[in-house]
């Protein structure tokens, strides 16, 4: 079954959001690519027991660092968009606040230490992942270009430190370093990366390098608008990176490293509909401000080209799980395919949710989408528990899915101002507008 895409690219508006994007792709794919290869060998490198290390300290981290965004993302450039008038002054802002909750996200993680069993190593690699985020805060020139459908500058910063970051640890891995040596380069690319942005930023603006201005009213407005994406952040990470977190505590360090490993395939298309959606972002906000139902045809069309999209993926990844796991990892890893062929089928509602959740954002349903991400936090924490015990890695795997299932798609239709939502994702889910495409002419 093929669906015809091609009215979508006689439309101008289409092509220029479309070339945005294949620049994205381009940097993601090479990402990918020189991803999987370096992270394998480092997994065949370090081994399940100290990859599991690795991970766990990774997604303890990653727990507390939605902080660091304060959920300011996806409505800065909405702001940018809105009131370009203000640019400066917003991205000033912008950068103050992120600054201001990676600070937060550091204390909160050494308060977390506390109350943990771990040792001081494990602790050590913790904080020093930590401090990534403090430079964090140099993404509001992402946010800029996003605005300007410049992703190509972008591109250039994460393909340059995404090579020399590679390079950095082949070299290590060839020298035959210790675990602490990858744990400081999770440190040194968030550096790099916020320096490559920088350049990028004032070598192809008008801007001039200067303090960052802040003003408290536009800060107060940001805030307003972007609290409740805050804690959403806060309950995503949890019911993405709670699993590994609770397999360390309940199982060990050998078993989260088979866990990862598995996860690491599975997530590795995950930035699809990130940068999908991330670009067509402005085309569904002019949209709103033009034509409703030009609005509405979009986020249709969004989620059924979401929809065909993961199952192309997933069906032939599932088809050949145990021969791809053997052959990334070897057999130190052998149980990492029976994660994989359960955890790959989350991509469908990780797809789906992204999508939904500019659609609240627009929307101005910013609680819903917490609530939302509350309730599969609970449920994946809550699965976690019972599963691990009983079905031990693959309990989490099923508890993943279960929740993604809950929070992305069937707790919609409980929300008076989503249930109209919720059917438009059952359509998709079911194939039923992704068909019509054949018939009907989708501009975006």
């Amino acid at each position: 079954m093929i669906i015809k895409l091609k009215p979508l690219f006689s439309n101008k508006g289409f092509l220029k959001y479309f070339k945005n994007t294949s620049w994205l792709l381009v940097e993601k794919l090479l990402r990918i690519f020189v991803g999987l290869f370096v992270g394998v060998w480092i997994a065949r490198y370090l081994g399940p027991e100290n990859f599991g290390i690795l991970s766990y300290s990774q997604s303890f981290v990653a727990i507390f660092s939605v902080i660091a965004t304060l959920g300011l993302d996806n409505i800065v450039v909405r702001e940018l968009l809105n009131d370009k008038k203000k640019i400066n002054i917003i991205l000033g802002t912008s950068f103050w606040l992120k600054l201001i909750g990676s600070f937060l996200t550091l204390i909160f993680l050494y308060i977390s230490l506390l109350f943990t069993n771990n040792d001081q190593q494990i602790k050590f690699f913790i904080f020093i992942i930590g401090a990534s985020t403090l430079f964090q805060s140099f993404n509001v020139f992402d946010f800029y270009f996003q605005s300007q459908v410049l992703s190509k500058y972008v591109v250039y910063a994460n393909i340059f430190s995404l090579i020399l970051i590679s390079f950095l640890k082949i070299f290590f891995i060839i020298q035959g370093k210790e675990l602490d040596v990858f744990v400081y380069l999770i440190l040194f690319e968030s550096i790099l990366l916020a320096m490559s942005l920088a350049f990028f930023f004032f070598k192809n603006t008008n801007f001039e390098i200067q303090m960052p201005k802040f003003n408290k009213n536009i800060a107060n407005l940001l805030i307003k608008n972007s609290w409740p994406l805050i804690f959403t952040g806060i309950f995503v990470s949890i019911y993405m990176k709670i699993d590994q977190v609770m397999i360390k505590e309940m199982l060990g360090s050998k078993e989260v490293g088979q866990y990862a490993a598995a996860v690491k395939i599975s997530e590795a298309w995950y930035f699809i509909p990130g940068l999908l959606v991330s670009s067509l972002y402005p085309a569904l906000i002019n949209a709103k401000k033009i034509d409703k139902n030009l609005y509405h045809k979009r986020i249709s069309s969004l989620y059924d080209i979401m929809v065909w999209i993961s199952i192309l993926i997933i069906i032939p990844l599932v088809l050949f799980s145990e021969v791809i796991t053997n052959l990334f990892y070897g057999d130190a890893y052998g149980d990492a395919s029976k994660v994989l062929v359960i955890h790959l089928w989350s991509g469908i509602f990780v797809f789906l949710g992204l999508a939904n959740s500019r659609w609240l954002i627009l929307e101005g349903l910013q609680k819903i989408s917490l609530y939302n991400t509350a309730i599969g936090a609970f449920i994946n924490v809550l699965f976690n528990f019972f599963l691990i015990k009983e079905l031990g890695i693959k309990g989490a795997a099923w508890s993943t899915l279960i929740s993604y299932f809950f929070a992305s798609y069937f707790v919609l239709f409980f929300w008076k101002g989503t249930k109209a939502n919720f059917q438009i994702l059952t359509k998709s889910l079911l194939l039923i507008t992704a068909i019509s495409l054949l018939k009907k002419k989708s501009r975006f």
